[in-house]
């Protein structure tokens, strides 16, 4: 199914992200009061008057800029607005008509796809005369809306739906009904800052919607993508790089680092991505250890592996194994993101974890590893599991019926039977214990 799309369009700083968490009603993307905060292109889908449709939030427009982000923003930006089924110009009526507006509309002039100046931060009654300075960009009647407070937005909304080409009968939501489907698997992509993840992203997505640039931090937001694959759709997300806390000296990187670990905490799969030129650093570890535990499975990615020098790659591999030997059995792969070597090996692996998720055991399965188990280790102070079962798949979910309570390192050791016993590699597994009331 392919929703019509809305794409929110703009010089730097006059609220279009604050507009975008308007219409989809809840903080989607990171909002602050300064200039280039947003640099990727970040779809969230959206539905209004029974209409659904995808909004897509773009980075500050500075057409003619020599400044290589700016000028990769920029290509992003034009990019969504091609890509559109309707376009919304974002303009500010603080400011009035700016010389990047009115360049920004001589492009927009030249689309098929319909326009809307949308004049922002009309908090009032009484300044809703300054919108019609806006006439004077050539796009039709300007719309006043306060994004913060929602004013007119529900007008602004009206006006984009009535410009969508006609809906099939799948882009209709019934008032009341709630669609439900399989769940896609999550990846989540992250990483210290400038290791490679957002040029890790446009490789697997096939799109370059993610800016890539040599500067650290430059992907500020968490963007993700379904991609359809041989062994189903998967939801990439790339997320912003995540440093020390210590490090993190404004903001927006911190509102960035959280929203990472929030992807991290809703993935299946995280792909950590280390700089393998530098090897695993002290925070490479802290990332792993945080991922691990969230009770998020790691693949490994020594990521710019082509540029090592031979005599030096048995010894990042080896700081792999010391350093991260709390992940386990977790996949390492070798891959170069820029060139695409070794990339094609991670598909596959992914697709053993999906198929681990989806793992049903058979109940007298789950309690001969238990009784094993208990065989051969008890647990502490006459703590036992009585009876075992796999209550759900996606992931592997076991319900234990316990006398006691099980203290946390006996039920990891349980855990981890489990998934030996059933072959379940890397996948997250649940455990839920229910003691046995008398």
């Amino acid at each position: 199914m392919s929703l019509p799309t809305l794409a929110i369009v703009g010089r730097p700083n006059v609220g279009k992200s604050t507009l975008l968490n308007r219409i989809v009603g809840r903080r989607e993307a990171i909002v602050e009061e300064k200039p280039g905060v947003t640099r990727d292109r970040k779809e969230v889908e959206a539905e209004w008057q029974g209409r659904r449709f995808l909004v897509v939030d773009t980075g500050g427009w500075l057409p003619g800029r020599d400044d290589s982000l700016d000028a990769k923003v920029s290509q992003q930006s034009e990019k969504a607005m091609r890509d559109a089924d309707v376009v919304v110009l974002v303009v500010d009526a603080n400011v009035g008509v700016a010389e990047e507006d009115a360049r920004v509309a001589e492009v927009l002039r030249s689309l098929r796809a319909p326009v809307l100046v949308v004049v922002n931060k009309v908090d009032d009654a009484n300044r809703e005369a300054m919108v019609w300075d806006f006439l004077q960009l050539g796009l039709g009647e300007p719309l006043p809306v306060s994004a913060l407070h929602g004013r007119g937005a529900g007008d602004v909304l009206d006006r984009v739906v009535s410009l969508f080409p006609p809906p099939a009968e799948d882009e209709v939501v019934a008032e009341g009904d709630e669609e439900e489907g399989e769940r896609i698997f999550g990846v989540a992509i992250v990483g210290r800052p400038n290791v490679g993840k957002s040029t890790l992203f446009n490789r697997l997505i096939g799109d370059e919607r993610a800016v890539v640039h040599d500067m650290p931090g430059t992907t500020r937001d968490t963007i993700d993508t379904i991609v359809e694959t041989e062994h189903g759709p998967i939801r990439f997300i790339d997320t912003a790089g995540m440093r020390r806390r210590s490090r993190i000296d404004e903001g927006t990187e911190y509102y960035s680092m959280v929203r990472a670990l929030q992807a991290v905490d809703r993935a299946d799969v995280a792909l950590l991505v280390i700089d393998a030129t530098e090897g695993v650093t002290a925070q490479d570890q802290r990332l792993a250890e945080r991922i691990d535990a969230a009770g998020c499975p790691i693949v490994v990615l020594l990521n710019k592996w082509d540029l090592v020098e031979t005599e030096e790659r048995t010894s990042v591999l080896a700081q792999v194994g010391r350093k991260l030997h709390f992940a386990g059995d977790a996949v390492v792969l070798k891959i170069s993101a820029r060139s695409g070597k070794g990339v094609h090996r991670l598909l596959p692996a992914l697709a053993e974890a999906i198929d681990a998720y989806h793992t049903r055991v058979p109940t007298r399965r789950v309690n001969e590893v238990i009784r094993q188990a208990q065989a051969a280790q008890p647990a502490p102070h006459g703590a036992r599991v009585l009876y075992a079962t796999q209550g759900a798949p996606d992931p592997p979910t076991f319900t234990l019926f316990a006398n006691k309570e099980l203290p946390p390192t006996y039920l990891r050791y349980l855990e981890r039977k489990l998934r030996e016993a059933f072959d379940l590699g890397a996948t997250p597994i649940k455990l839920r214990v229910r003691r046995r009331t008398d």
